[in-house]
């Protein structure tokens, strides 16, 4: 379990069964009463070099916002839930453009109220919907701190309508392989190769420790995807990535294989990456490349297209030759 360093929480949590059972379990470690888990002005005053230090924090709060966003991949529709911001230290995480260095793990105890939303959604549509309730956040990782995502799949197994999934690039998912989900659940593990895992995503689970995962989670009878995410296009990549796929060829169990589908997702960066990553990971790779990137919005960076579409061709090519009866949903 993460151990943090210090606790930052609103007053409020008290008021709530979750928010409760943290503080006890937690009674230990040093705590902050704040006003707002989105403004904590000691955090944002801190230097870039301070962020995987900041990182060694958990702040405790409940989400006001509950707004669904309409998504076309895997899901209907993105939800914000039990948490947002991480732990590990991936360098390119994307949350970092929302949430700058502050990307630090934040828990919400007011699950009730965010799952109802869910199930009376799912419940009042003609269609049967798909929930992302871990574009946020990581909830194997978080599950590991709050019980969270087994309660969730314990509360949600029931409704009449409605199916849940979530990425993750963490292995600790023993605490969900005996619940009865009823099918409903869908986790899509997250992979890159070993050498990737080792110098960009900081703080997450090594490669095999996420294919046995994998394998687990289909045992359980989960529905199981592959994130091949994100595609970082160092100079020999391909020769990395066709490595990956052999070793996931051999590794995943048959009914894996048999039914896992998969996503492709080429590295985007950002100029808020650039300035952290400098400052708190001196001596780490710069995937910054300007040779081989474009602007893409303010501030922000991707392949350039002919590279985009070189690596897409490369990707397909590999996919059909190592997993040709699995369904690529996208590639992006």
């Amino acid at each position: 379990m993460f151990k943090p360093q210090a606790i930052y929480y609103e007053k409020d949590i008290e008021n709530y069964t979750l928010g409760k059972e943290l503080l006890e379990r937690y009674k230990e470690v040093p705590k902050l009463v704040i006003e707002n888990h989105n403004n904590i002005e000691e955090m944002r005053k801190k230097s870039n070099k301070e962020f995987s230090q900041m990182k060694r924090n958990i702040i405790i709060g409940i989400r006001k916002t509950h707004k669904f966003i309409e998504n076309h991949k895997t899901s209907d529709f993105l939800v914000p839930y039990t948490s947002s911001g991480c732990t590990a230290s991936c360098m390119y995480c994307y949350l970092v453009c929302n949430y700058n260095k502050c990307a630090y793990l934040r828990l919400f105890v007011n699950r009730e109220q965010m799952l109802e939303k869910i199930i009376k959604t799912a419940e009042k549509s003609e269609k049967e919907l798909t929930f992302e309730i871990g574009s946020n956040s990581d909830l194997i990782l978080e599950n590991s701190i709050t019980g969270n995502l087994k309660w969730t799949i314990e509360n949600f197994k029931n409704t009449k309508k409605g199916k849940l999934t979530l990425p993750t690039k963490f292995d600790m998912v023993e605490d969900i392989l005996g619940i009865d989900h009823q099918g409903k659940i869908t986790i899509r593990m997250s992979i890159n190769p070993e050498e990737i895992i080792n110098k960009v995503e900081f703080g997450t689970s090594r490669l095999n420790q996420r294919i046995e995962a994998i394998n687990k989670l289909k045992e359980a009878d989960y529905n199981v995807g592959i994130l091949i995410a994100p595609i970082i296009m160092v100079e020999n990549w391909k020769e990395l990535y066709e490595e990956l796929l052999i070793t996931l060829q051999e590794k995943l169990s048959k009914k894996v294989k048999e039914t896992a589908f998969f996503e492709i997702i080429f590295m985007t960066y950002s100029f808020i990456h650039t300035k952290i990553n400098e400052e708190a990971f001196p001596n780490a790779m710069n995937l910054y490349n300007k040779e081989q990137m474009t602007g893409r919005g303010k501030g922000k960076y991707m392949y350039k297209k002919e590279l985009r579409e070189d690596g897409e061709k490369f990707m397909r090519e590999k996919m059909k030759k190592y997993f040709p009866n699995n369904t690529i949903e996208y590639i992006v």
